[in-house]
């Protein structure tokens, strides 16, 4: 005796297409969050910087808005590693329709840039203004070329 599975052509699909329409009439039907994504979360994490040569300098510019630099931002630099790093929170409130909401919130955010090799970590500068961190980091002066020296051929 044998058997024989027959499975019609485009099912599965159908039932995907099927079981994602139910989701979406789920999250229709009730008043709730639909979930935030990691990547997301990774993306707003990350400090966004520009990075350019000016005048013999890295000059590097973060973007930090609504930070108090003196008490929410930190630059570092060990082996090589020039680290920034700040940390913002807020406080957010409304009353609508015999409601209040409240929500406080905090977050830190960081960014690690390799820098050029041979940088003297105290000549480099740091300042703020309008939201946007500035770095400047002198280059070093490149090593000069060393003169060719003549090996002499012994024969044998």
């Amino acid at each position: 005796m044998s058997s024989t599975i027959t499975r019609r052509a485009g099912a599965l699909p159908g039932a995907l297409t099927e079981m994602e329409r139910m989701v979406d009439d789920w999250f229709r039907a009730f008043p709730v969050r639909r979930p935030v994504y990691a990547g997301r979360l990774r993306e707003e994490a990350a400090i966004r910087v520009d990075e350019f040569v000016e005048d013999g300098s890295l000059v590097i510019r973060a973007e930090l808005p609504g930070v108090d630099p003196a008490a929410d931002v930190s630059v570092t630099v060990a082996d090589g590693l020039l680290t920034v790093r700040a940390e913002r929170g807020g406080e957010e409130e409304r009353s609508e329709d015999g409601y209040r909401r409240r929500e406080l919130w905090r977050g830190t955010m960081s960014r690690v840039l390799q820098l050029p090799e041979g940088v003297i970590a105290d000549d480099i500068a740091a300042s703020y203004s309008d939201g946007i961190l500035e770095i400047r980091v002198p280059m070093p002066e490149p090593p000069a070329p060393a003169e060719a020296t003549m090996i002499p051929i012994s024969t044998g």
